[in-house]
């Protein structure tokens, strides 16, 4: 039986009106104990992946060495169900030195480091780190959900909403996944299955 809660936050300016549904059978975010368990088991992959990734509640995951760059058009693009943004953008290799220079408001693809297996009864959620959310960079502009199944590296949506500018390096971990128990037998095989660059 499910209990719900409503809390009343004060905020300055407005106020949030927030709907908790605490039951048994929620399913559960995975902490060290959980994910190590996983690994062990082989339900759970991350190559490459040192013990010191694994946080109390998610993995921290690195910037690979590719970057998507778009091109700014002088026509509109349209945006449907297939998009297909090959001819206004181009992929970079990132020197380990020099890194790349993220312009205020400037948007790239990056892609993470390590290549993630999870098993059908898993999901996954992207999130950035808050040492750089203070900087102003945001790591995944919407799409932060894995789904039970994939197997490939994630793409990650990078925008730089500060007024400074920004240098990424490859190496850097740039951002964290938690990991998510997922019900059912049902396992992702989208156009993005396997993806290698962004």
């Amino acid at each position: 039986m499910g209990v719900l809660i409503w809390q009343l936050h004060s905020i300055p300016i407005y106020f949030m009106l927030s709907l908790y549904y605490v039951n048994d059978d929620l399913m559960a975010i995975m902490t060290k104990t959980e994910i190590n368990k996983l690994i062990s088991e082989k339900k759970l992959s991350i190559r490459p992946l040192k013990n010191d990734q694994i946080g109390a509640g998610s993995i921290d995951l690195h910037l690979g060495n590719e970057l998507r760059l778009f091109d700014e058009m002088d026509k509109i693009f349209d945006v449907t169900d297939t998009p297909n943004y090959s001819g206004f953008s181009r992929l970079v290799k990132l020197n380990a030195k020099e890194g790349f220079v993220l312009e205020p408001g400037e948007f790239v693809n990056g892609i993470t480091l390590e290549r993630i297996k999870l098993s059908k009864g898993l999901a996954g959620r992207i999130e950035g780190r808050s040492r750089f959310a203070r900087l102003g960079l945001l790591v995944h502009v919407s799409s932060g959900f894995v789904q039970p199944g994939t197997d490939g590296r994630i793409v990650l949506e990078i925008v730089n909403l500060s007024r400074n500018r920004l240098r990424l390096k490859p190496g850097i971990r740039i951002c964290q996944i938690i990991i998510e128990e997922a019900r059912g037998d049902d396992s992702y095989k989208g156009k993005f299955y396997g993806q290698k660059s962004p």
